[in-house]
């Protein structure tokens, strides 16, 4: 099933989501310009990311903890960049980082995001697949047979609650940031064929190379970090991810990949058809010929323009008599043989 969201279908257009994560760093204000920053970059949908810290990470690592707990949204203050986002014509999508997330925003997203951290915590993904919403999943840190049995317990979910829905696996290299050495983007066309299934593309690398790289060779969905600078603060993050400026050329340069792409299909272009005569050849002949001779496969050559015989109909002439003289590269047709 090709992956749609809000109608629309990312077969027709990459889906291009900023990842704004925690760079709000649980100050509302800098989310609701986060989302604003992004709609005037030109992305298609933004996401956050949604917890409870305490259903999410072990207080005994008590920095880290803090931290986390200090830039935690509320359910109502989701309510309302989710109201922002769609007012500026944004899909709204967040990834649920606890059980109790997952109900927050059943309501609120178009669809859940499975982080790669998490491809392994199956009460989470149940939870996520009962929910009938469209689901992406992001690949770090595993490998294709736990991409495939991932693949096998949503369907399972969904095939058991009825529900016919939307999944896509997005490749992802879970280091921050990732070395372009292990990027290792050839295997989103190997992962298409492999799961069946929508491919994108989660990218933890600098700069926007990767990430139009993926969409040339067949990612269908980008989820780009997001910041309003990347030096906002000492939060990781902000240092992989891309500012406005630089959301807004990869969003550029990911439409023009598109249109360079165009269609699987080998045809005729309409730009090609004014110059076909000019650049096609016909059939001559390669020296003076007299009335009467039996022409032999010496006596061709091939110039432009096309409006003779064409090259691969020499068999229609070869062996037949001339019925008047030529002179050398007039085209030989077949009203001058016998």
């Amino acid at each position: 099933m090709t992956f749609t969201l809000g109608g629309r279908s990312v077969a027709e257009r990459v889906l291009i989501v900023a990842e704004i994560g925690n760079n709000h760093e649980g100050n509302i204000g800098v989310a609701r310009d986060l989302v604003r920053a992004a709609a005037a970059s030109g992305v298609d949908a933004v996401k956050f990311q949604t917890f409870e810290t305490r259903y999410y990470t072990s207080y005994r690592d008590r920095v880290r903890f803090d931290r986390l707990r200090s830039f935690e949204l509320s359910p109502a203050q989701f309510g309302e960049l989710e109201a922002l986002a769609r007012s500026l014509g944004l899909l709204f999508l967040s990834t649920p980082l606890d059980l109790g997330s997952v109900r927050v925003l059943e309501p609120l997203v178009d669809a859940f995001k499975i982080a790669s951290g998490d491809n392994d915590f199956f009460a989470l993904i149940d939870a996520v697949a009962r929910t009938g919403k469209p689901i992406v999943v992001s690949s770090g840190m595993t490998d294709l047979p736990h991409l495939v049995r991932v693949q096998q317990r949503i369907r399972e979910q969904w095939q058991q609650a009825g529900i016919t829905q939307s999944l896509a696996v997005l490749h992802c290299v879970s280091a921050y940031p990732a070395p372009p050495a292990e990027a290792n983007l050839s295997v989103v066309p190997a992962l298409a064929r492999e799961l069946g299934c929508t491919i994108g593309y989660s990218d933890h690398t600098l700069g926007t190379e990767a990430c139009l790289a993926a969409v040339a060779l067949g990612a269908r969905i980008i989820e780009k970090h997001f910041t309003l600078d990347t030096n906002f603060s000492e939060f990781r993050d902000h240092k992989l991810s891309a500012d406005p400026a630089e959301m807004r050329r990869l969003v550029d340069g990911i439409r023009k990949i598109e249109v360079l792409l165009g269609r699987p299909e080998k045809a005729l272009q309409p730009s090609e058809r004014g110059g076909q005569e000019v650049a096609r050849r016909s059939i001559v002949a390669g020296r003076a010929l007299a009335r009467g001779h039996v022409i032999s496969p010496d006596d061709l050559t091939w110039i432009r323009p096309a409006g003779g015989l064409r090259p691969g109909e020499e068999s229609r002439i070869i062996g037949r008599a001339l019925r008047r003289d030529l002179k050398f590269g007039e085209p030989i047709l077949l009203a001058d043989v016998d």
